[in-house]
């Protein structure tokens, strides 16, 4: 792999990953830009303990542009976009309208009730591919593998900065989802925080080492391989399976055999196996209804910097679809009171899923 690192008109860094050794990615930004004021801020809700990021100032981001005016797709003579390049494989800039950032501009404060301070951290895009009407499944092993090493290295460079936690990279497909922009991309996020999620499953992984003297995850592995009923497939180094207690009509979680904290964790045969199977559940995915691409969310959960002991790297892959013609809104039990209701049983969901193998 190539890392060619550049600068935008407005000092933003952009990264270019390339399979290419010999690739020359030189082209400037000629756009006039001026630096984005960030004003974000993190404020704790004293109720739960959660952190919450308030970021008014993303109100103008681009939103649905049409495909002419994509600004994730390469520059041409006729139109600049956030790629100066005519053409990429993987490129990773800096968002232009971030939640967070490292010079974020926001007074903090320690009264009771009443904790805040400046959102500082990072908010990158990952450009899958230049070809605006691909998706990820479309891409080939090699590409997807260089995916991957682009958010491994990612996740090395945003993990050594100072005052990042946690590091989070997602994709979120289909307007259904929310998705803002068409083009075949992700987001990585650098959080200051450990993010609830996280937090209350470390808890877990806790209470479970102090009750047993085990890791949760890898006896939550050990189960799911050994029960069988809901992995949907498994190679020598990865399983993926429906979680007993799934939330989303159809959720998978991909994890490696060997329990490591991060990406810049898994060894050569981990890295080398994964697109082939990572392709292939996304490959299922669009089968399912028979509607073409479905709506998703992609998530690496990845160990914040103080518990990279107890907790696991995993993916965790799910659509709120749940007929062709249905999707599963989080209305009253859900987004009031984090409790959810799963219309499709987890087995049912694995069994759907190996029957939509080629």
């Amino acid at each position: 792999m190539k890392k060619t690192t550049a600068k935008l008109a407005d000092g933003r860094e952009i990264l270019y990953y390339d399979t290419d050794e010999s690739a020359v990615r030189d082209t400037v930004d000629r756009r006039r830009l001026e630096p984005t004021a960030v004003r974000s801020a993190i404020r704790r809700d004293p109720a739960t303990g959660d952190s919450v990021t308030i970021a008014a100032h993303r109100q103008g981001r681009t939103h649905l542009p049409p495909a002419d005016e994509c600004p994730l797709c390469p520059s041409t003579d006729a139109r600049l976009s956030e790629i100066p390049a005519p053409d990429y494989e993987v490129a990773v800039f800096e968002n232009r309208f971030p939640s967070l950032h490292p010079d974020a501009d926001a007074p903090r404060t320690e009264r009771p009730l009443r904790t805040a301070g400046p959102g500082t951290g990072r908010c990158e895009v990952v450009c899958f591919t230049a070809d605006h009407d691909a998706s990820f499944a479309d891409l080939s092993e090699a590409r997807a593998r260089l995916v991957l090493d682009a958010w491994t290295d990612r996740t090395a460079a945003l993990s050594a900065l100072p005052g990042v936690e946690q590091v989070y990279c997602f994709e979120n497909r289909g307007a259904e989802i929310g998705v803002t922009l068409a083009h075949p991309h992700g987001q990585i996020y650098a959080f200051p925080f450990t993010t609830p999620r996280t937090t209350r499953i470390a808890a877990r992984a806790w209470a479970h080492r102090t009750a047993t003297g085990r890791n949760l995850f890898d006896d939550l592995l050990t189960a799911e391989r050994t029960d069988g009923e809901r992995v949907v497939l498994a190679g020598e180094h990865w399983t993926a399976f429906v979680p007993f207690a799934a939330r989303w009509p159809y959720e998978v979680h991909l994890y490696p055999h060997r329990r490591v904290p991060d990406l810049t964790a898994l060894d050569e045969a981990e890295r080398a196996e994964f697109p082939r199977l990572y392709l292939d559940l996304l490959r299922r995915f669009d089968r399912l209804f028979g509607t073409g691409r479905t709506p998703y969310i992609s998530a690496w959960h990845q160990a914040p910097r103080e518990q990279r002991d107890e907790l696991a790297l995993h993916l965790e892959l799910f659509t709120i679809r749940r007929t062709a013609d249905k999707l599963k809104y989080l209305a009253g039990v859900e987004s009031g009171m984090d409790a959810f209701v799963n219309d499709v049983s987890p087995e049912h969901a694995a069994q759907r899923l190996r029957e939509a193998a080629l």
